[in-house]
């Protein structure tokens, strides 16, 4: 059967929770609504941000494989106007 007393000890992760807790409701009503706000922004506009990443790399693989054909082809229509 457990003790009571051994429920009321709280583990060292709670209690840095409550420390971190405590400290948030030091800071004014304006600076957490200010934190919120940011996070939220960084949070939505992150989907939009690597969507555009994504489109960009494929782009630049595409370009890449482009010029590689470009060059090569361009090479030789050269040397096929150079033997003639």
């Amino acid at each position: 059967m457990g003790k009571k007393d051994a429920s009321a000890t709280n583990l060292p992760v709670d209690q840095y929770r409550k420390q971190i807790g405590k400290q948030d409701y030091k800071k004014t009503k304006s600076v957490l609504k200010a934190t919120r706000l940011k996070a939220e922004a960084k949070k939505n506009s992150s989907g939009f941000k690597d969507a555009f990443l994504v489109v960009v790399a494929i782009l630049f693989f595409v370009v890449c494989v482009y010029v590689f054909f470009y060059l090569n082809l361009s090479n030789e229509i050269n040397m096929d106007m150079d033997v003639d």
